[in-house]
């Protein structure tokens, strides 16, 4: 997966959870993205009243490899012309302006979520719930609804999943569990109590443990083995936790669902063949199927 984008939603996402020195380098890059790709270390240091070593440990705790990779995914963003930022809706506004701006939000909060997507990990979360005996998602409030469609999805493919909001029953699930098993804890702000103490639990027992959150270290995502993460989706007044980073939430399931799907591909297409066919067989209405076979009609 490339690596090419996302370096100004990172840096719009981390920057007011970083320390002085880091945050003015932040502040200084978002404020001149064209300029700061063309600096050095020493530089930017220079430009931004710190130092190169700040610029260095400024990469390190964005999740960069370097100063380069940063330049480089900044350089991508200034070649993207897509990005307009989020739009709130206004008192008693057309309901076309209001579709658009819905739309455009949507859309903004999906493409962030690509663009700072780690293929590593996504690589690792899909071979990981691929080896597991069985699956828990934990997620409540909105984030329940992503873990209920995750539910749904990995079941129609044979995999034994269970999507709970119930912090007690979810801790008596987790009690049992062991390596083989992987818990996969969803929450937008990472920092949901019910959730980071069930992925905990999951920790102590050996389990294998995934968060979704949104980008940066978060309490849920210290506690899981491999971190995924979506747009943070700056929220305007009427756009909460419910709607775009619900959407961000349902896009990074519907990307686990797909990459597994793909890696057992023969094994998939099996699954739904029989998961559709038994739905189907459901909708077949009895007293037609009897008026069939009976000889005397």
């Amino acid at each position: 997966m490339s690596h090419s984008k996302g370096g100004l939603v990172i840096l719009n996402e981390m920057v007011n959870n970083l320390p002085p020195s880091e945050r003015k380098i932040a502040q200084y890059i978002v404020s001149n993205p064209e300029e700061a790709i063309h600096l050095t270390a020493m530089a930017l240091g220079e430009k931004s009243n710190t130092s190169s070593a700040a610029v260095i440990r400024l990469c390190k705790s964005l999740g960069f490899k370097g100063f380069q990779e940063l330049k480089i995914r900044v350089t991508g963003d200034l070649q993207d012309q897509v990005v307009k930022g989020y739009r709130d809706i206004q008192q008693n506004e057309e309901y076309m302006d209001i579709i658009d701006k819905v739309t455009a939000n949507t859309i903004q909060t999906l493409k962030e979520t690509v663009d700072i997507m780690d293929g590593k990990n996504l690589k690792k979360a899909v071979t990981t719930l691929s080896e597991s005996k069985s699956i828990l998602f934990i997620g409540v409030g909105a984030s329940h609804i992503a873990a209920k469609d995750a539910e749904q999805k990995f079941q129609r493919i044979g995999k034994e999943t269970q999507a709970l909001s119930d912090v007690h029953t979810a801790a008596t699930l987790i009690a049992n569990k062991d390596p083989r098993d992987v818990v996969v804890g969803i929450s937008f702000s990472g920092e949901t109590l019910e959730v980071v103490k069930l992925l905990e639990l999951a920790k102590q027992k050996n389990t294998k443990t995934i968060s979704i959150t949104k980008y940066g270290n978060t309490p849920l995502s210290n506690f899981a083995d491999i971190q995924l993460f979506t747009s943070a989706a700056r929220e305007a007044t009427f756009r909460s936790g419910a709607t775009s980073s619900r959407i961000a939430q349902l896009h990074v399931i519907d990307i686990l669902f797909m990459c597994l799907a793909s890696e057992e591909y023969d094994k998939t297409v099996k699954h739904l063949d029989e998961t559709r066919d038994a739905i189907l067989f459901l909708r077949e209405d009895p007293t037609k199927k009897n008026k069939r076979s009976d000889p005397d009609d």
